[in-house]
């Protein structure tokens, strides 16, 4: 082809294409490497508030100071926000979520919910 014939163009293809394989490989690696949550850890203004199993069924009712509220749904294994007193809604926007590390954050109301694995300890970084 005419178009490879200049090397500078062929090897920016050629680096652009190594590039998005690598990124896809990397994207594929941690998605493989998830596993799924064992429970819902709520944390609140910075304070970590309640953890909730994801194998139980559950509507809970999340409180803020600042007198916002979230409304958690737990169910099949997977933890959802349906509904906020936030004005964006960002929150409920976002798809449910089960695997470890996956997070669902209302900025407005400073309630962030994480999924952690069944190994995931709790870690006292003062003592």
């Amino acid at each position: 082809m005419e178009i490879f014939k200049d090397k500078k163009f062929k090897n920016d293809v050629i680096l652009a294409v190594a590039v998005i394989i690598a990124a896809a490989g990397i994207w594929l690696g941690t998605e493989l490497l998830k596993e799924e949550g064992a429970f819902a850890v709520v944390v609140v203004d910075g304070v970590e508030t309640a953890r909730y199993p994801l194998d139980t069924d559950a509507e809970i009712r999340l409180e803020s100071e600042n007198g916002g509220y979230n409304i958690l749904i737990i169910k099949d294994g997977k933890a959802d926000v349906t509904e906020a007193s936030c004005p964006d809604h960002v929150c409920v926007d976002q798809r449910s979520i089960s695997r470890t590390g996956e997070a669902i954050t209302c900025l407005p109301n400073k309630t962030v919910i994480t999924i952690k694995g069944p190994t995931e300890a709790e870690v006292d970084f003062v003592s």
